[in-house]
Protein backbone atom coordinates (compact mmCIF):
# COMPACT_ATOMS: atom_id res chain seq x y z
CA UNK A 1 0.00 0.00 0.00
CA UNK A 2 1.52 3.31 -1.08
CA UNK A 3 2.07 6.23 1.24
CA UNK A 4 -0.40 8.39 -0.71
CA UNK A 5 -3.07 5.72 -0.44
CA UNK A 6 -2.50 5.35 3.30
CA UNK A 7 -2.73 9.13 3.72
CA UNK A 8 -6.00 9.10 1.78
CA UNK A 9 -7.44 6.36 3.99
CA UNK A 10 -6.32 8.16 7.14
CA UNK A 11 -8.04 11.30 5.86
CA UNK A 12 -11.29 9.42 5.20
CA UNK A 13 -11.24 8.12 8.77
CA UNK A 14 -10.64 11.56 10.26
CA UNK A 15 -12.88 11.79 13.34
CA UNK A 16 -13.50 15.46 12.47
CA UNK A 17 -15.81 14.12 9.76
CA UNK A 18 -18.11 13.02 12.57
CA UNK A 19 -19.31 16.62 12.66
CA UNK A 20 -21.19 16.23 9.37
CA UNK A 21 -23.51 13.33 10.27
CA UNK A 22 -23.96 14.60 13.81
CA UNK A 23 -24.88 18.08 12.53
CA UNK A 24 -27.32 16.64 9.99
CA UNK A 25 -28.86 14.31 12.56
CA UNK A 26 -29.21 17.00 15.23
CA UNK A 27 -30.63 19.47 12.70
CA UNK A 28 -33.29 16.97 11.67
CA UNK A 29 -34.06 16.11 15.29
CA UNK A 30 -34.44 19.81 16.11
CA UNK A 31 -36.68 20.34 13.05
CA UNK A 32 -38.83 17.33 13.94
CA UNK A 33 -39.19 18.45 17.55
CA UNK A 34 -40.23 21.96 16.52
CA UNK A 35 -42.41 21.18 13.51
CA UNK A 36 -43.66 17.62 13.84
CA UNK A 37 -43.63 16.59 17.50
CA UNK A 38 -46.50 17.90 19.57
CA UNK A 39 -45.70 18.31 23.25
CA UNK A 40 -49.29 17.41 24.09
CA UNK A 41 -48.87 14.11 22.23
CA UNK A 42 -45.91 13.18 24.43
CA UNK A 43 -48.24 13.30 27.41
CA UNK A 44 -49.84 10.10 26.08
CA UNK A 45 -46.64 8.26 26.98
CA UNK A 46 -46.67 6.81 30.48
CA UNK A 47 -43.12 6.51 31.79
CA UNK A 48 -42.83 3.57 34.19
CA UNK A 49 -40.27 1.01 35.25
CA UNK A 50 -41.36 -1.02 32.23
CA UNK A 51 -40.20 1.89 30.06
CA UNK A 52 -36.75 1.69 31.62
CA UNK A 53 -36.76 -2.11 31.31
CA UNK A 54 -37.63 -2.23 27.60
CA UNK A 55 -35.23 0.59 26.73
CA UNK A 56 -32.60 -1.48 28.51
CA UNK A 57 -33.62 -4.48 26.41
CA UNK A 58 -33.30 -2.33 23.26
CA UNK A 59 -29.76 -1.37 24.26
CA UNK A 60 -28.93 -5.03 25.01
CA UNK A 61 -30.12 -5.92 21.50
CA UNK A 62 -27.66 -3.36 20.09
CA UNK A 63 -24.89 -4.96 22.19
CA UNK A 64 -25.89 -8.45 21.02
CA UNK A 65 -26.01 -7.31 17.40
CA UNK A 66 -22.45 -5.99 17.79
CA UNK A 67 -21.31 -9.16 19.57
CA UNK A 68 -22.55 -11.39 16.75
CA UNK A 69 -20.87 -9.12 14.19
CA UNK A 70 -17.64 -9.56 16.16
CA UNK A 71 -18.14 -13.32 16.38
CA UNK A 72 -18.76 -13.51 12.63
CA UNK A 73 -15.68 -11.54 11.63
CA UNK A 74 -13.57 -13.61 14.03
CA UNK A 75 -15.00 -16.87 12.62
CA UNK A 76 -14.52 -15.74 9.01
CA UNK A 77 -10.89 -14.98 9.88
CA UNK A 78 -10.56 -18.61 11.10
CA UNK A 79 -10.00 -17.24 14.63
CA UNK A 80 -6.68 -15.73 13.53
CA UNK A 81 -7.65 -12.48 15.27
CA UNK A 82 -8.50 -11.88 18.91
CA UNK A 83 -11.82 -10.68 20.32
CA UNK A 84 -10.20 -7.31 20.92
CA UNK A 85 -9.15 -7.07 17.27
CA UNK A 86 -12.61 -8.12 16.08
CA UNK A 87 -14.11 -5.42 18.32
CA UNK A 88 -11.80 -2.84 16.76
CA UNK A 89 -12.67 -3.94 13.23
CA UNK A 90 -16.42 -3.78 13.86
CA UNK A 91 -16.22 -0.39 15.59
CA UNK A 92 -14.17 1.03 12.70
CA UNK A 93 -16.57 -0.53 10.20
CA UNK A 94 -19.65 0.87 11.96
CA UNK A 95 -17.98 4.27 12.35
CA UNK A 96 -17.16 4.43 8.65
CA UNK A 97 -20.73 3.44 7.78
CA UNK A 98 -22.00 6.17 10.09
CA UNK A 99 -19.96 8.95 8.45
CA UNK A 100 -20.44 7.78 4.84
CA UNK A 101 -23.53 7.96 2.63
CA UNK A 102 -25.50 4.72 2.91
CA UNK A 103 -24.86 4.06 -0.78
CA UNK A 104 -21.14 3.87 0.06
CA UNK A 105 -21.16 2.46 3.58
CA UNK A 106 -18.11 1.13 5.41
CA UNK A 107 -17.45 -1.87 3.18
CA UNK A 108 -15.00 -0.02 0.93
CA UNK A 109 -12.55 0.38 3.82
CA UNK A 110 -13.34 -2.89 5.61
CA UNK A 111 -10.60 -4.72 3.68
CA UNK A 112 -8.10 -2.22 5.08
CA UNK A 113 -9.39 -2.63 8.65
CA UNK A 114 -9.01 -6.40 8.51
CA UNK A 115 -5.68 -6.28 6.70
CA UNK A 116 -4.20 -3.90 9.27
CA UNK A 117 -5.09 -6.40 12.00
CA UNK A 118 -2.75 -8.98 10.45
CA UNK A 119 -4.84 -10.71 7.76
CA UNK A 120 -3.47 -10.73 4.21
CA UNK A 121 -5.12 -8.49 1.61
CA UNK A 122 -6.39 -11.52 -0.32
CA UNK A 123 -8.03 -13.09 2.71
CA UNK A 124 -9.38 -9.71 3.83
CA UNK A 125 -11.05 -9.27 0.45
CA UNK A 126 -12.59 -12.74 0.73
CA UNK A 127 -13.91 -12.03 4.22
CA UNK A 128 -15.47 -8.69 3.24
CA UNK A 129 -17.07 -10.23 0.15
CA UNK A 130 -18.48 -13.04 2.30
CA UNK A 131 -19.95 -10.65 4.87
CA UNK A 132 -21.62 -8.67 2.09
CA UNK A 133 -22.96 -11.87 0.51
CA UNK A 134 -24.29 -13.17 3.85
CA UNK A 135 -25.95 -9.84 4.70
CA UNK A 136 -27.82 -9.76 1.39
CA UNK A 137 -28.64 -13.46 1.68
CA UNK A 138 -30.37 -12.79 5.02
CA UNK A 139 -32.66 -10.28 3.34
CA UNK A 140 -33.31 -12.47 0.28
CA UNK A 141 -34.30 -15.47 2.42
CA UNK A 142 -36.06 -13.90 5.41
CA UNK A 143 -38.23 -11.36 3.58
CA UNK A 144 -40.24 -13.86 1.47
CA UNK A 145 -40.56 -16.17 4.49
CA UNK A 146 -42.19 -13.42 6.56
CA UNK A 147 -44.26 -11.82 3.78
CA UNK A 148 -47.12 -14.41 3.84
CA UNK A 149 -47.65 -13.74 7.54
CA UNK A 150 -47.95 -9.96 7.14
CA UNK A 151 -49.60 -9.41 3.71
CA UNK A 152 -48.50 -6.80 1.18
CA UNK A 153 -51.40 -4.51 2.06
CA UNK A 154 -50.33 -4.18 5.69
CA UNK A 155 -46.68 -3.98 4.76
CA UNK A 156 -46.78 -1.34 2.03
CA UNK A 157 -49.66 0.90 3.06
CA UNK A 158 -49.50 3.58 5.72
CA UNK A 159 -52.68 5.04 7.14
CA UNK A 160 -50.87 8.22 8.11
CA UNK A 161 -51.13 11.55 6.34
CA UNK A 162 -48.69 13.89 4.62
CA UNK A 163 -45.92 13.55 2.08
CA UNK A 164 -44.13 10.82 4.01
CA UNK A 165 -47.17 8.58 3.82
CA UNK A 166 -47.58 9.32 0.11
CA UNK A 167 -44.06 7.98 -0.40
CA UNK A 168 -44.72 4.89 1.67
CA UNK A 169 -48.03 4.11 -0.01
CA UNK A 170 -46.08 3.85 -3.28
CA UNK A 171 -43.30 1.77 -1.78
CA UNK A 172 -44.31 -1.60 -3.27
CA UNK A 173 -42.71 -1.02 -6.72
CA UNK A 174 -39.50 0.23 -5.07
CA UNK A 175 -39.42 -2.80 -2.76
CA UNK A 176 -39.93 -5.21 -5.66
CA UNK A 177 -37.19 -3.57 -7.74
CA UNK A 178 -34.85 -3.46 -4.74
CA UNK A 179 -35.52 -7.12 -3.91
CA UNK A 180 -34.91 -8.21 -7.51
CA UNK A 181 -31.60 -6.31 -7.66
CA UNK A 182 -30.43 -7.81 -4.35
CA UNK A 183 -31.61 -11.29 -5.40
CA UNK A 184 -29.71 -11.09 -8.71
CA UNK A 185 -26.60 -9.87 -6.88
CA UNK A 186 -26.80 -12.80 -4.41
CA UNK A 187 -27.26 -15.32 -7.24
CA UNK A 188 -24.33 -13.93 -9.26
CA UNK A 189 -21.93 -13.70 -6.32
CA UNK A 190 -23.10 -17.06 -4.93
CA UNK A 191 -22.54 -18.73 -8.30
CA UNK A 192 -19.14 -17.10 -8.55
CA UNK A 193 -18.05 -18.03 -5.04
CA UNK A 194 -19.27 -21.60 -4.98
CA UNK A 195 -19.66 -22.86 -8.57
CA UNK A 196 -17.79 -21.12 -11.40
CA UNK A 197 -15.99 -17.84 -10.63
CA UNK A 198 -14.42 -17.61 -14.09
CA UNK A 199 -17.85 -17.41 -15.76
CA UNK A 200 -18.80 -14.53 -13.47
CA UNK A 201 -15.63 -12.62 -14.32
CA UNK A 202 -16.35 -13.06 -18.03
CA UNK A 203 -19.96 -11.94 -17.49
CA UNK A 204 -18.84 -8.81 -15.62
CA UNK A 205 -16.30 -7.88 -18.29
CA UNK A 206 -18.85 -8.42 -21.07
CA UNK A 207 -21.44 -6.33 -19.24
CA UNK A 208 -19.02 -3.48 -18.58
CA UNK A 209 -17.88 -3.46 -22.21
CA UNK A 210 -21.11 -1.60 -22.96
CA UNK A 211 -20.06 1.87 -24.09
CA UNK A 212 -21.58 3.93 -21.26
CA UNK A 213 -20.31 1.46 -18.61
CA UNK A 214 -16.69 1.22 -19.79
CA UNK A 215 -15.46 3.72 -17.22
CA UNK A 216 -16.13 1.04 -14.56
CA UNK A 217 -14.59 -1.84 -16.52
CA UNK A 218 -11.34 -1.92 -14.50
CA UNK A 219 -13.35 -2.08 -11.28
CA UNK A 220 -15.42 -4.94 -12.72
CA UNK A 221 -12.24 -6.83 -13.67
CA UNK A 222 -10.93 -6.41 -10.12
CA UNK A 223 -14.26 -7.62 -8.71
CA UNK A 224 -14.00 -10.68 -10.98
CA UNK A 225 -10.46 -11.37 -9.76
CA UNK A 226 -11.63 -10.98 -6.14
CA UNK A 227 -14.42 -13.52 -6.70
CA UNK A 228 -11.98 -16.03 -8.26
CA UNK A 229 -9.53 -15.63 -5.40
CA UNK A 230 -12.29 -15.82 -2.80
CA UNK A 231 -13.76 -18.94 -4.42
CA UNK A 232 -10.44 -20.77 -4.14
CA UNK A 233 -10.13 -19.67 -0.51
CA UNK A 234 -13.64 -20.74 0.48
CA UNK A 235 -13.81 -24.16 -1.18
CA UNK A 236 -11.55 -25.66 1.47
CA UNK A 237 -13.63 -24.45 4.43
CA UNK A 238 -15.26 -27.04 6.74
CA UNK A 239 -19.00 -27.19 7.54
CA UNK A 240 -18.40 -25.56 10.94
CA UNK A 241 -17.13 -22.45 9.13
CA UNK A 242 -20.39 -22.07 7.23
CA UNK A 243 -22.57 -22.88 10.25
CA UNK A 244 -20.83 -20.15 12.25
CA UNK A 245 -21.12 -17.69 9.37
CA UNK A 246 -24.85 -18.33 8.83
CA UNK A 247 -25.73 -18.42 12.53
CA UNK A 248 -23.92 -15.20 13.43
CA UNK A 249 -25.38 -13.41 10.39
CA UNK A 250 -28.90 -14.47 11.34
CA UNK A 251 -28.61 -13.31 14.93
CA UNK A 252 -26.76 -10.06 14.19
CA UNK A 253 -29.43 -8.87 11.73
CA UNK A 254 -32.34 -10.18 13.79
CA UNK A 255 -31.18 -8.31 16.89
CA UNK A 256 -30.63 -5.20 14.74
CA UNK A 257 -34.31 -5.20 13.76
CA UNK A 258 -35.62 -6.15 17.21
CA UNK A 259 -34.35 -2.86 18.65
CA UNK A 260 -37.44 -1.03 17.32
CA UNK A 261 -39.74 -3.71 18.73
CA UNK A 262 -38.22 -3.24 22.17
CA UNK A 263 -38.53 0.55 21.95
CA UNK A 264 -42.24 0.42 21.09
CA UNK A 265 -42.75 -1.98 24.01
CA UNK A 266 -41.16 0.59 26.30
CA UNK A 267 -43.91 3.09 25.45
CA UNK A 268 -47.05 1.07 24.64
CA UNK A 269 -48.76 -2.26 24.95
CA UNK A 270 -48.02 -3.68 21.53
CA UNK A 271 -48.52 -7.09 19.90
CA UNK A 272 -48.02 -6.73 16.12
CA UNK A 273 -44.32 -7.48 16.32
CA UNK A 274 -44.02 -9.54 13.14
CA UNK A 275 -45.44 -6.73 10.96
CA UNK A 276 -43.14 -4.18 12.61
CA UNK A 277 -40.14 -6.49 12.12
CA UNK A 278 -40.99 -7.14 8.46
CA UNK A 279 -41.52 -3.45 7.74
CA UNK A 280 -37.96 -2.86 8.84
CA UNK A 281 -36.75 -5.14 6.05
CA UNK A 282 -38.52 -2.79 3.64
CA UNK A 283 -37.05 0.22 5.46
CA UNK A 284 -33.60 -1.26 4.90
CA UNK A 285 -34.12 -0.99 1.11
CA UNK A 286 -34.75 2.72 1.52
CA UNK A 287 -31.80 3.15 3.88
CA UNK A 288 -29.30 1.80 1.36
CA UNK A 289 -30.24 4.51 -1.15
CA UNK A 290 -29.94 7.31 1.40
CA UNK A 291 -27.58 10.06 0.19
CA UNK A 292 -26.78 11.34 3.69
CA UNK A 293 -23.95 10.05 5.95
CA UNK A 294 -25.22 7.02 7.84
CA UNK A 295 -28.74 7.89 6.69
CA UNK A 296 -28.72 10.89 9.06
CA UNK A 297 -32.06 12.68 8.99
CA UNK A 298 -33.38 10.39 6.27
CA UNK A 299 -33.75 7.42 8.63
CA UNK A 300 -35.61 9.34 11.33
CA UNK A 301 -38.16 10.75 8.89
CA UNK A 302 -38.77 7.53 6.98
CA UNK A 303 -39.08 5.34 10.07
CA UNK A 304 -41.30 7.88 11.84
CA UNK A 305 -43.73 7.92 8.91
CA UNK A 306 -43.56 4.21 8.26
CA UNK A 307 -44.56 3.06 11.75
CA UNK A 308 -47.02 5.83 12.66
CA UNK A 309 -50.07 3.71 11.79
CA UNK A 310 -48.84 0.97 14.16
CA UNK A 311 -48.84 3.26 17.19
CA UNK A 312 -51.84 2.26 19.37
CA UNK A 313 -53.18 5.81 19.78
CA UNK A 314 -55.34 8.18 17.76
CA UNK A 315 -54.04 9.36 14.37
CA UNK A 316 -53.67 12.91 15.62
CA UNK A 317 -50.85 11.99 18.01
CA UNK A 318 -49.45 8.84 16.36
CA UNK A 319 -47.08 10.71 14.05
CA UNK A 320 -45.52 12.71 16.88
CA UNK A 321 -45.04 9.58 18.95
CA UNK A 322 -43.61 7.56 16.06
CA UNK A 323 -41.07 10.31 15.32
CA UNK A 324 -40.15 10.34 19.01
CA UNK A 325 -39.53 6.59 18.78
CA UNK A 326 -37.41 7.10 15.65
CA UNK A 327 -35.22 9.60 17.50
CA UNK A 328 -34.81 7.18 20.44
CA UNK A 329 -33.91 4.42 17.98
CA UNK A 330 -31.14 6.49 16.39
CA UNK A 331 -29.86 7.60 19.80
CA UNK A 332 -29.47 3.96 20.87
CA UNK A 333 -28.29 2.29 17.66
CA UNK A 334 -26.39 5.00 15.73
CA UNK A 335 -24.74 7.68 17.85
CA UNK A 336 -22.90 5.26 20.20
CA UNK A 337 -20.91 3.98 17.20
CA UNK A 338 -19.98 7.52 16.22
CA UNK A 339 -18.64 8.12 19.72
CA UNK A 340 -16.84 4.75 19.89
CA UNK A 341 -15.29 5.31 16.47
CA UNK A 342 -14.16 8.83 17.35
CA UNK A 343 -12.38 7.38 20.40
CA UNK A 344 -10.78 4.40 18.63
CA UNK A 345 -9.82 5.92 15.25
CA UNK A 346 -7.05 8.39 16.33
CA UNK A 347 -5.00 5.82 18.24
CA UNK A 348 -5.63 3.16 15.56
CA UNK A 349 -4.40 5.46 12.77
CA UNK A 350 -1.37 6.45 14.83
CA UNK A 351 -0.49 2.81 15.46
CA UNK A 352 -1.34 1.26 12.08
CA UNK A 353 -0.67 4.05 9.56
CA UNK A 354 1.68 6.75 10.81
CA UNK A 355 4.80 4.58 11.18
CA UNK A 356 4.64 3.36 7.56
CA UNK A 357 3.71 6.82 6.22
CA UNK A 358 6.66 8.41 8.06
CA UNK A 359 8.98 5.63 6.90
CA UNK A 360 7.98 6.06 3.23
CA UNK A 361 8.46 9.83 3.46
Amino acid sequence: MTGDKEKNIAYKLNPVKIIIPVAIGLAVVAWLMIKEIDAAAISHIKFTWLTVFWLGVAFIFVVLRTFFYMWRIKALCDNDITWRQSFRIIMLWEFTSAISPSTVGGTALAVVFINKEGITVGRSTTIVLMTSFLDELYFVVIFPLLLPFTTATALFTSSGTGSGSAILNNLLPLAIIGYIIIFIWVVIVGYGLFINPLDIKKLLITFFNISFLKRWKSGAEKAGDDIIQSSLELKSKPCSYWLNALMTTFFSWTFRYLVINAIIMSLFVFSDHLLLFTRQLVLWIMMIISPTPGGSGFAEIILGNYISDLIPTGKEVAKSLSLTMAIIWRAISYYPFLVAGAIIVPSWIQKKFLPSIIKKE
